[in-house]
């Protein structure tokens, strides 16, 4: 048993009354219970709304101020499940009121809730009493809310990616149309989508036969109407080449116009989404005093390094970089018995929109990043177990976490000399050399 569970048991007293919550959409059912795991009183039911809040509230009191109960409640410690959303307002409301209100795993409730009645029946009092009683053992942890400005950079991350998984949909879809009814356009532009002339051809004259309709003049001149600076020739005459030896398919093509027309209207729509919430996360980030020391490391952007926040919060309220680690997932696990021993691998039980920023991050900057690029390279290629490039990034990952974590706490400015530390720097470079 490790010290963190030891407090948290010792938590648990006699003059505590342990409230387990199962959380639903609509309906939540919570159970009561002493440091002991003994029900008291029967379970009951509330709604997810202000009234049923006050109803729990006024419960809990109830059985604080009870003269039929012996025992004194002075303490209130309500456990609940903190998954998906719904849980955020009734945590939220019940910390407003003073209570403190701890998470609960929701794989250790699965996992539990067989141990008094040897049935894998699930029902939602059920639930709430297992919650509870995992609680009193000590078997629970403080949710983090962010608050102020990372509550605003957790909620444009969020955004961002949301934004992003349909950005990149879209994008898809409109090669996917393009595939179809004009592939040779990939010779002529590479990307349809990023260059303005490119793109004012998709909106114009997206299709074979209308190239060679209007010809190398006309899809000039459509050209013209979006990009001002001096559009050459050249490109319009190897568009109409490519439309006259085109294998793209001829049927269709007027919804294929209408469709590949929704799809670049919208596509321009995320686009400003992404550079309203983009702004917003640079704003953001300068409040946060952070701002130099995070951008000061060669490969992360202003992006990036709002997003980390966002995710993490203020990186100051962990004792250490191996707390973010654990927090994100990172922690090392191995699955042996007897003679049978397996290799460690990491948790997952974390953050994974925290995991999956930070192999991101480590991905970029083992490319842009020289002493990044070094560690992996040696990593992957030392004698005593090299690792394979996939492990090597979440190794690198976790220096990250290390870099930032000391840099915030320091306040100072990223240093390559002290970046993989002086000894472990010369062993690195020369062996990556």
């Amino acid at each position: 048993m490790n010290r963190k569970q030891t407090e948290r048991i010792e938590a648990i007293t006699a003059t505590t009354l342990v409230v387990g919550i199962d959380i639903a959409k609509k309906v939540q059912w919570a159970s009561f219970a002493d440091y002991r795991g003994i029900e008291i009183g029967k379970a009951m039911s509330f709604s997810n709304n202000r009234a049923g809040f006050e109803k729990i509230i006024a419960k809990i009191e109830q059985l604080r101020n009870s003269k039929i109960l012996r025992t004194a409640y002075n303490n209130v410690v309500i456990g609940m499940e903190p998954t998906g959303h719904y849980w955020k307002t009734l945590a939220h409301y019940l910390m407003k009121a003073g209570y403190r209100v701890v998470g609960v795993n929701p794989h250790h409730t699965k996992k539990s809730k067989e141990l008094d009645d040897n049935s894998q029946t699930a029902s939602d009092k059920k639930e709430s009493l297992v919650i509870a009683r995992l609680v009193k053992d000590g078997r629970y942890f403080d949710p983090y809310l962010p608050e102020d400005v990372y509550a605003e950079l957790r909620g444009m991350a969020n955004a961002r990616v949301n934004v992003m998984k349909r950005n990149n949909a879209v994008k898809n879809n409109i090669i996917a149309i393009m595939d179809e009814y004009f592939p040779e356009i990939f010779e002529v532009f590479g990307n349809p989508l990023t260059g303005k002339s490119a793109r004012q051809v998709l909106k114009k004259c997206p299709f074979p036969s209308m190239v060679m309709t209007l010809g190398a003049e006309g899809v000039l001149a459509a050209i013209k109407e979006a990009v001002k600076k001096s559009v050459g020739a050249k490109k319009a005459r190897e568009l109409l080449e490519a439309a006259k030896v085109s294998v793209g398919v001829t049927y269709g093509m007027e919804s294929a116009k209408i469709r590949l027309c929704h799809l670049l209207c919208e596509l321009e729509l995320i686009e400003a989404q992404l550079a309203v919430i983009e702004s917003f996360m640079e704003q953001r980030l300068q409040e946060t005093g952070y701002s130099e020391s995070l951008l000061s490391i060669k490969g992360v952007g202003i992006v990036t390094a709002a997003s980390f926040l966002g995710e993490v919060g203020d990186p100051l309220r962990f004792d250490n970089a191996r707390q973010i680690a654990n927090y994100a997932g990172y922690n090392l696990v191995e699955d042996s018995s007897g003679k049978s021993k397996s290799g460690t691998s990491i948790s997952k039980r974390g953050r994974s929109q925290l995991r999956s920023l930070l192999y991101k991050m480590a991905f970029v900057m083992v490319g842009q990043n020289p002493e990044m690029k070094a560690l992996h390279k040696y990593l992957t290629s030392r004698d005593k177990n090299p690792l394979k490039k996939k492990q090597s990034l979440v190794v690198i990952s976790k220096k990250i976490i290390t870099v930032i974590y000391s840099l915030l706490k320091k306040q100072a400015l990223y240093d390559p000399a002290l970046a993989l530390g002086m000894v472990r720097r010369e062993m690195i470079l020369k062996a990556a050399a």
